[in-house]
């Protein structure tokens, strides 16, 4: 086998990270995750995730984890109401039969409609623990954040932020959009989409935001005017988490000098922008406990490319960085470790360059195609006429 007596590290421990060392250690390789993170008590963000069915389900599947998936699925998560600006209900998903389902095979909304179809959904927490439990003890090494890395002998000298160091045969970077290892890989840089998101949590959502907690209905709302869009759910965890998303020019924060810990600025800029909107929505900045993170969306080109390595590889959102209008990020992440694992344990390569070589091909292809996907639902979620265009593949009218 490639990676026998082979020392892999793969640093951050997202939902990519998790798989991929849990597939791996299912062939018997050796295999850490550093992640940067105290422990795995802290406080995981993020919006539920739903796995769908052609790679992160297949990935539950391979790692034999699909049972206790199912069993932590909420079923209402994944069940939309949509909204006007006005916070006029249009459509609830929460009330009508399954037949109606059928109407989305009908429609040609290009890549809008999978949006809508219906996925079990799953807290990220939730999911990240199925994952951490499945791992050999002493898989992850906590407050380990990646600094710097030097070639050593064939492989790697990988420093970090706690002073410690450790040498790795093979280094896979699954750190997230904001890579720290992809550097040593590709030099290109990502793409602003031109949107920017401003992601909020409120905890204990059914006191602080009760009217918004009880008409979501434990799934989420999708609202949509003026070009704009809101989005939030609930966690199982009883808070709420709402994405405002806008098109606005990528220094417009920078330029505004925007507080994002001081809530009553960002609550008049959501005034200012959003201005058009109806009061129902001021409920999201009453709440003390809240809390607000600035997601300026980027991607990196279709056509990227690097010089394959012996001994260094990337999954993820490192590798294909995107904004999250298809749903397609942890997924692709999911499925990049499942066919990761299979090249580098399947026996089917002469040696980690080739096998890395052939994933990286397979993997920018798959990440181009789910990019055109997402841009084109990102350019439709934030038209004119969005509302119209998502009710239609309902069968519905505004």
């Amino acid at each position: 086998m490639l990676l026998e007596n082979k020392q892999v590290a793969i640093i951050g421990g997202g939902m990519g990270g998790l798989m991929l060392a849990r597939l791996l250690q299912l062939q018997n390789s050796i295999v850490k995750v550093y992640e940067r993170d105290l422990n795995s008590d802290i406080r995981v963000q993020g919006s539920p995730l739903d796995l769908h069915e052609d790679s992160g389900l297949i990935a539950m599947k391979q790692a034999d984890l699909l049972n206790e998936f199912y069993k932590n699925v909420r079923p209402n998560a994944s069940k939309a109401r949509i909204v006007n600006q006005n916070f006029e209900l249009k459509f609830d998903e929460h009330s009508i039969i399954k037949e109606s389902s059928q109407t989305n095979s009908e429609n040609n909304l290009d890549s809008l409609q999978d949006i809508s179809k219906p996925r079990p959904e799953i807290d990220r927490s939730v999911l990240r623990n199925i994952l951490l439990n499945s791992l050999s003890p002493d898989s992850i090494v906590w407050d380990s954040q990646f600094i710097s890395m030097e070639k050593e002998n064939d492989g790697w000298r990988v420093h970090f932020k706690n002073g410690t160091t450790v040498y790795a045969d093979l280094v896979i970077a699954s750190d997230g959009a904001n890579s720290k290892v992809r550097p040593y890989i590709s030099t290109e840089k990502p793409i602003y989409s031109g949107i920017t998101m401003i992601e909020g949590t409120i905890y204990n959502a059914k006191e602080n935001a009760p009217n918004l907690f009880e008409f979501s209905k434990g799934g989420k709302v999708l609202a949509f005017g003026k070009e704009q869009t809101i989005m939030y759910g609930t966690k199982g965890d009883g808070s709420l988490m709402f994405l405002l998303s806008s098109k606005i020019p990528e220094s417009w924060i920078a330029e505004n000098n925007l507080d994002f810990k001081n809530n009553e600025q960002i609550f008049k800029w959501f005034k200012e922008v959003y201005q058009d909107w109806s009061s129902e929505w001021d409920e999201f900045f009453k709440s003390t406990e809240l809390y607000f993170i600035p997601r300026p969306q980027y991607h990196f080109p279709f056509n990227q490319s690097w010089e394959t390595l012996e001994n260094l590889t990337m999954i993820g959102d490192a590798a294909h960085r995107m904004p999250p209008f298809a749903g397609k990020g942890a997924n692709l992440a999911l499925l990049d470790a499942v066919e990761l694992a299979d090249c580098l344990t399947n026996n089917q390569f002469s040696d980690i360059k080739t096998a890395i070589s052939y994933f990286e091909k397979r993997m920018l292809e798959r990440a181009a195609i789910a990019l055109e996907n997402t841009l084109k639902n990102a350019e439709q979620l934030h038209s004119e006429n969005a509302l119209e265009k998502l009710l239609s593949i309902f069968g519905q009218t505004s």
